[in-house]
């Protein structure tokens, strides 16, 4: 256990990451010590970073798609043992008693912990966190990739179970990113016709190798109307204000547009399509830690992974910046060198 981390971190908002270090205080009893291999970076990474959630406190430490291997466990931690490989996402402890948690929904917990709200985040040789939020990989799946597995594969993994998507369903994914990019692999794999809105056709081949069956142009309005009534399950990943109506009118009687990109303007949606014809829109968080560990399970069955680039951690500014200016594809890993 390490009395003194090293790590990256911003002072204020929107400034660039710099050296840092941090006494992280005694091991709480439920808690695990993570030594970090890698650590993905996340647009919710830029968000705080830039403090556009109004919640970021500095000095901030960025990262929560972690992968490491357990240095160190509390006195009341469970079936972790040092030497195991894990992963950590955007939660990092739940209350454990509220009546979300005790039903199997702590990623629903009024109280959950941000990995990087409040604490110091994977940008980092070491970071904490509760047992419980702490999964092991398995080893079919390729560390050093599995990082952002840990947030934007289980924010679009979660909708395919909450709400039951079947595999004879046809499904729509919206906006062919860090986040779309992850669910045409893990929908191709369970089984849908899976169909990619893509705003150019310069991505059109991207979207049919990553497992799209066909695509859609969503500037097309041709192709849109055409769409109508057509689809089970429309999964938005862009965080920008589309022409909400037009995929509701693309879904089939109680069909489901579910967002789970943060557009941070109001959804607006006429009611009578979604009255007449039964339709649902719905958004979610993360999921559950037994979510979390279902994905890794189909990912290491499927050989799914992110398609990833990477950087040292000590050039977190440069991967900042090429994630800020869209040149992604379609996910970026930090390997540690910090130490």
């Amino acid at each position: 256990m390490s009395t003194s981390f090293h790590a990256l971190a911003a002072l204020g908002a929107k400034e660039p990451l710099q050296p840092f270090e941090f006494t992280p205080g005694p091991l709480g009893s439920g808690e695990v010590e993570i030594a970090v291999e890698s650590c993905g970076i996340c647009h919710s990474d830029l968000s705080m970073l830039d403090n556009e959630w109004g919640m970021t406190a500095y000095p901030f430490v960025p990262g929560h798609e972690v992968v490491g291997k357990v240095v160190a466990l509390g006195d009341n931690t469970k079936r972790l043992k040092v030497g195991d490989r894990v992963g950590l996402g955007w939660y990092s402890n739940s209350c454990g008693c509220c009546s979300q948690c005790l039903s199997g929904n702590q990623n629903l917990c009024a109280t959950a912990e941000g990995t990087i709200v409040g604490r110091h985040g994977g940008f980092a040789d070491r970071v904490r966190a509760h047992w419980t939020w702490v999964s092991p990989l398995p080893e079919a799946l390729d560390a050093g990739k599995a990082g952002p597995l840990f947030c934007g594969g289980i924010t679009v993994f979660n909708p395919i179970i909450q709400f039951g998507v079947k595999p004879t369903d046809r499904v729509g994914v919206i906006g062919i990113g860090g986040l779309g990019h992850m669910a045409l692999k893990f929908l191709r794999a369970w089984g849908c016709e899976v169909v990619a809105f893509t705003s150019s056709d310069s991505k059109r081949e991207e979207a049919l190798q990553l497992g799209a069956h066909s695509t859609l142009n969503s500037r097309n309005s041709e192709e849109l109307t055409k769409a109508g009534s057509s689809f089970d399950f429309i999964l938005n990943t862009a965080n920008v204000t589309l022409d909400w109506n037009t995929y509701i009118a693309a879904l089939k009687p109680k069909g489901r547009l579910h967002t789970v990109g943060a557009v941070l303007e109001p959804m607006a949606v006429s009611a009578f399509p979604m009255i007449m014809a039964q339709r649902s829109l719905s958004g979610s968080p993360l999921g559950s830690p037994s979510t979390v560990e279902t994905m890794l399970e189909f990912a290491a069955r499927h050989d799914i992974a992110p398609t990833t680039e990477t950087f040292p951690m000590s050039q977190a500014n440069d991967a900042i910046e090429h994630l800020r200016s869209g040149k992604a594809r379609y996910r970026i890993v930090l390997t540690n060198d910090l130490g």
